[in-house]
């Protein structure tokens, strides 16, 4: 990106001022050398989403912003209903309530390396992954609305898990005011029997040591230690989010104009969120959120299986779960927004009442996956990223090329080799699909997360580095 198109305002904070259609400006927390290494598209997106109706405050990107659909991925914005505001299908994206669930495992490293093998093993041939895979859970009808209205509340009344899960996941395990009858039937049918399962692309299932901790007082909070081993799992919505993505971008793009609502972009797709498409489109999401927080439910519930067949001293409660691709309503500078975060994390502050009692004081855990084979973080949100991007931190480290490139600069066979090397065993149905995902292929998610901190918008707590990953 042209840094003589920006404004720096800070370190780590660059803004765009408005012009032309602009209704506000634009803002981006990166670092020079981000900023530097982003594609110009991330510009175009950030512009073209300050153009929309009712958007409050600026337009943002995270520090691990590229381009996506309509929005860059990293990006946020908040819109006001009561000035017009829009609901956009690309400013949540195709993987609806994609996110990260981290799970103490009450282990050492040393109690888990003489069986490393056995347990990459295990947990390989226990969790579907890959392209189209499906699971053992096959839901009929009235299942699916009831998962689709219930999220991991559902799952755990079923016996995937704990109510205390519950209490350490975002909107405590359910997504209220879900809509099943506004999802399509062919979206219904594509998730019948993918529940369990953590799809293709980005998402894993690693099995991580705490490798560096930066705030031992936050770190003592969230039960982390070095040494320790814990679990995360990455995965969203699977073939429902896209199909709901897809059918009412459609609806959007044809509505758009009947609103009134210009578009800079046909990706841009909109409603506005007090219309019938755009409150359909709320009750369709909300419910493609509740599937994924089933969906890592029941993968918790896997995970903890294997666990106890090759470990049986361990045990797994929960850290936290996050999602990034939503749209949420939430209060901020005393009014009640509808806040878009594609490719971007909630990261409430101290003493936010959403937070969970036991980590209210040291504020919500933000879980950052990093690329294959690469560290990934736990950070905590801030009382200063409320002002400065509606409590929104990063999501993860960000490609840095397309998964075209990454085909033709890496074989999958040759990365699985190179990381068992380093200790890290990797566990995949699909040699294309790690190629794709090699860790080179993405930016330094180091230098994303010290940006982020550096902005306010998270704090660093600690680093985590995988000894297994099962990739879809």
């Amino acid at each position: 990106m042209d840094t003589s198109l920006l404004s720096r305002r800070s370190e780590c904070e660059w803004e765009i001022p408005r012009h032309g259609a602009m209704r506000v400006p634009a803002l981006i927390y990166a670092s020079e050398a981000l900023i530097r290494s982003m594609d110009h598209k991330v510009y175009e997106q950030a512009v073209n989403v300050a153009t929309l109706p009712g958007i409050v405050g600026a337009s943002y990107a995270m520090p691990d912003a590229h381009w996506g659909y309509g929005f860059p991925i990293g990006g946020v914005a908040a819109f006001d209903p009561d000035e017009g505001g829009v609901v956009s299908a690309g400013g949540v994206g195709f993987d609806i309530s994609c996110g990260v669930r981290c799970l103490h495992t009450g282990l050492r490293k040393e109690n888990v390396m003489p069986v490393q093998r056995a347990l990459a093993e295990a947990l390989y041939h226990r969790i579907p992954a890959g392209v189209g895979s499906t699971g053992a859970i096959h839901l009929g009808e009235e299942e699916t609305d009831a998962m689709l209205s219930g999220g991991a509340k559902w799952a755990v009344g079923r016996g995937w898990g704990t109510y205390e899960d519950l209490e350490r996941t975002e909107e405590r395990g359910q997504m209220l005011h879900a809509k099943p009858g506004c999802v399509s039937e062919r979206a219904k049918h594509r998730q019948r029997d993918e529940m369990g399962t953590l799809g293709s692309g980005n998402h894993y299932l690693e099995v991580q040591e705490v490798r560096e901790i930066f705030n031992s007082e936050i770190a003592s909070a969230f039960g982390l230690q070095p040494g320790d081993v814990v679990v995360m799992i990455h995965c969203g919505s699977r073939g429902l989010g896209h199909q709901i993505g897809t059918d009412y971008l459609k609806r959007m793009a044809i509505a758009a104009a009947g609103y009134g609502i210009a578009l800079p972009d046909r990706e841009l797709a909109c409603a506005p969120i007090k219309s019938d498409v755009g409150e359909d489109y709320l009750g369709a999401m909300r419910a493609g959120i509740n599937c994924a927080l089933a969906n890592r439910q029941i993968l918790t519930h896997l995970v903890r299986g294997v666990f106890a067949d090759i470990l049986p001293q361990a045990r797994l409660p929960m850290l936290y779960d996050v999602s990034h691709n939503t749209c949420k309503v939430e209060e901020h500078h005393g009014r009640e927004l509808y806040v878009h975060r594609k490719g971007a994390t909630r990261a409430f502050g101290p003493g936010h009442a959403d937070v969970p009692e036991p980590l209210r004081a040291a504020g919500q855990p933000v879980l950052i996956g990093g690329s294959m084979g690469t560290g990934s973080y736990v950070l905590a949100g801030t009382s200063k990223s409320e002002a400065l991007a509606f409590s929104s931190a990063c999501h993860g480290a960000g490609r840095a090329m397309s998964r075209h490139q990454a085909l033709r600069t890496w074989k999958g066979r040759a990365v699985v080799d190179e990381l068992a090397a380093r200790g890290i065993l990797i566990r995949s149905p699909s040699m294309r699909g790690v190629a794709e995902e090699a860790p080179d292929a993405y930016k330094d998610v180091s230098a994303v997360v010290d940006a982020a901190d550096a902005a306010g918008l998270a704090r660093k707590v600690a680093r985590l580095e995988p000894l297994v990953c099962v990739k879809g």
